[in-house]
C-alpha cells in the first residue's frame, strides 16, 4: 500500500561552530504514521525537531511538508501544518486549562486587531467556536473537568497531556511530540501511549523522540536511530533492535561515523 508523504527531510546538517550536531539526515513522515527518533544522550533528537519546526535554520539540507519547501519560522511552520511539544514542559503557569489551550487556536483564528476591539459579530462567533474546539480537545485529553484550573496546578502527568491538546489546537496533520513520557510512572506512559494511539486515529501524523524502548516499540511504525548527529538505521522493531550499532550505542562505545565502533576500528 502506497503511503502518502506528508515529511520529507533531505540531507538536513546543523552546525554550530566547529560542532555538527545533525549531519546530512533524511528522514520521511507518511499519512497515518507513527515514527519514532531514538538516540543516546546528545545525539542530536531536539536539535533535529528544532530544525524541523523553523526554531534553527538548517546549515544545509531541506525541510519539505506536503511537497512545499517549510520557511524557517516557528508560526509558519505551525500554520503549515504542524505542531510540537517540548522535552521541558512549556505551558502558561498562570492561565488556565483552557486558556492554554485557546492560545494553540492562535493560528487558525483571521479575526485581526480592529475586530478585537471592537468584538463585533465576527470576532465573537470565531470565539465562541475557539472555546468549543478547544472544550472538544480537552474532553479528549481528559482534561475537561480542570478546564477552569490554573494550570500550574495540574500533577505533572496531565501538564504534559494538556501541552499536547494545546499542539493539537493549531489543527496540524503531523505532531511532534518531544520525550512526551519523560518522568511518569508506567500508568501515565500507558495512558499516553493510548492517546498518541487516538491521535493517529484522527488522521494525524506522529513524529516521537523518547527514550522508553518499550513505549516506542509498542508504538510506531518505524524508528530511526540517531547518534553522534547522523542516523545509523531506519526500520521495524526486530531492525532496529538487532543492528549491532545500535546496542554498542547504548552501551556507550564511540561510533566513529563509518558504520564501525572506535573499538572495531582499532582492531
Amino acid at each position: 500500500m502506497t503511503t502518502t508523504t506528508l515529511l520529507d527531510v533531505r540531507g538536513v546538517t546543523m552546525r554550530f561552530g566547529g560542532l555538527t550536531a545533525v549531519n546530512q539526515v533524511d528522514l520521511t513522515v507518511g499519512q497515518g504514521e507513527i515514527i519514532g527518533l531514538i538516540g543516546p544522550n546528545g545525539a542530536g533528537k531536539t536539535t533535529f525537531f528544532n530544525c524541523l519546526t523553523g526554531l534553527y535554520v538548517p546549515t544545509e539540507g531541506t525541510v519539505s511538508y506536503r511537497g512545499t519547501i517549510l520557511p524557517p519560522k516557528p508560526h509558519l511552520v505551525t500554520r503549515a501544518g504542524i505542531a510540537r511539544t517540548f522535552q521541558n514542559i512549556r505551558l502558561f503557569a498562570n492561565m488556565t486549562v483552557l486558556e492554554n489551550v485557546l492560545v494553540g487556536r492562535h493560528t487558525r483564528t483571521r479575526e485581526g486587531l480592529l475586530s478585537a476591539v471592537l468584538r463585533g459579530p465576527g470576532y465573537r462567533r470565531a470565539e465562541a467556536e475557539s472555546r468549543e474546539k478547544a472544550m472538544e480537545l480537552l474532553e479528549f485529553t481528559g482534561l475537561a473537568a480542570k478546564a477552569d484550573h490554573l494550570s500550574r496546578n495540574l500533577p505533572y502527568g496531565e501538564q504534559r497531556k494538556l501541552e499536547i491538546a494545546r499542539a493539537l489546537a493549531s489543527d496540524p496533520g503531523l505532531l511532534l511530540l518531544d520525550e512526551p513520557t519523560a518522568g511518569m510512572n508506567p500508568q501515565e506512559t500507558r495512558a499516553a501511549e493510548e492517546l498518541v494511539f487516538a491521535i493517529r486515529d484522527r488522521g494525524i501524523s506522529v513524529l516521537v523522540i523518547e527514550h522508553d524502548m518499550r513505549f516506542i516499540f509498542n508504538l510506531c511504525d518505524r524508528t530511526a536511530v540517531l547518534v553522534q548527529g547522523q542516523k545509523i538505521v531506519e526500520g521495524d522493531r526486530e531492525t532496529v533492535q538487532s543492528d549491532e550499532r545500535v546496542i554498542t550505542a547504548y552501551l556507550g562505545a564511540p561510533f566513529d561515523g563509518t558504520g564501525s565502533t572506535a573499538s572495531e576500528a582499532e582492531k
